[in-house]
């Protein structure tokens, strides 16, 4: 059988946004970003992936990631006219869509794994953290991460074998096209995007939330702080605002505050929730949309999200399986 594509897309813009002067996040440059794509492509051509087609643009973090590079891997960068916005993640996931791609990696934080799946509603997706809410993605070796993609891309591991479904919030604007989360969803009291980052908890007016976690930073970690986990089959609706109680959260890297929660409930999958503006609607932690006065949205929960790659699952699989034993030549399997 010959091997599937495996798909990249590493986002230049990611880990670099407004919290680096607000908060204390952690830039991640391109020369970090150029050497977490070495050791993946290693990792995806050591366990048999042969197609590599990807996101190109004037960051040549790809190309200069495989320069001097002895790799059996036919690279191809994907026809993206470059427009430095999370147009080129979409544009990237439609074409690796179209192509039939096995497997595909994001370099990215909770909005670029959120741009490829609006794209792509069921992408086989395996996230790795280079951006600053990491809710989503994995902190996982990139050398790690590339065998098991390049596993699953090289067909040795089946999908079922390698996969979950995660859920999704479908989001409704009156007026306007569809759009969706996978990890939260807040109504902001502002009238601009601004920077799009959402730091400031005096401005939060609710919450609908997929993960509930006080390990990490963002609107997923106020659920967390508070104790409350995501129900099964359903998301974590959170009203926000005065009078409340006051819960410490980690909004970003570096920058713990107070939010005050007025109440709380569980929102069964397929149960509308609606926001009325005027306000911004933020998905997964970044300013999205404006809501008019006036203007609704509606937001429903699913289980059909993208197919998330679980590089631990993966790779047990493949070892249960023996794929990792060199039999030398001449020599036979053990039974």
């Amino acid at each position: 059988m010959e091997p599937g594509i495996l798909g990249v897309i590493a986002n230049p813009a990611s880990g670099k946004d407004i919290r680096r002067l607000i908060a204390h996040a952690a830039v991640v440059s391109d020369a970090a970003r150029r050497g977490i794509l070495r050791r993946l492509l290693i990792g995806a051509a050591a366990a048999g992936a042969r197609r590599v087609h990807y996101l190109p643009g004037p960051h040549r973090l790809v190309e200069d990631a495989l320069d001097g590079l002895d790799l059996a891997l036919e690279a191809e960068a994907l026809p993206v006219d470059f427009t430095g916005s999370a147009l080129d993640t979409r544009s990237a996931a439609r074409l690796l869509r179209e192509r039939g791609a096995a497997a595909v990696v994001v370099l990215g934080g909770d909005g670029t794994c959120r741009a490829a799946a609006a794209a792509w509603p069921g992408l086989p997706i395996l996230p790795l953290s280079t951006g600053t809410n990491n809710v989503f993605p994995f902190a996982c070796e990139p050398t790690v991460a590339g065998l098991a993609a390049g596993l699953v891309a090289a067909g040795r591991v089946p999908l079922d074998d390698a996969a979950s479904r995660c859920p999704r919030i479908h989001v409704e604007v009156e007026g306007e096209p569809p759009d969706l989360a996978l990890v939260d969803a807040a109504l902001v009291n502002d009238r601009f995007a601004g920077a799009r980052a959402v730091w400031k908890p005096a401005e939060l007016t609710a919450v609908l939330l997929l993960r509930s976690d006080p390990a990490v930073t963002g609107l997923a970690a106020i659920g967390g702080m508070l104790g409350l986990p995501v129900p099964e089959g359903a998301a974590l609706a959170i009203d926000l605002g005065e009078p409340g109680r006051s819960v410490r959260v980690p909004l970003a890297p570096g920058l713990v505050v107070p939010v005050a929660v007025r109440g709380h409930r569980p929102v069964p999958f397929g149960e509308p929730v609606e926001w009325c503006g005027p306000g911004i609607l933020a998905l997964d932690g970044e300013r999205e949309r404006r809501l008019l006065p006036g203007q609704r949205a509606r937001l429903v929960a699913f289980p059909d999200g993208p197919l998330v790659l679980e590089p631990g699952r993966i790779l047990a699989r493949a070892a249960e399986a023996g794929l990792f034993i060199e039999v030398p030549c001449g020599a036979a399997h053990a039974d």
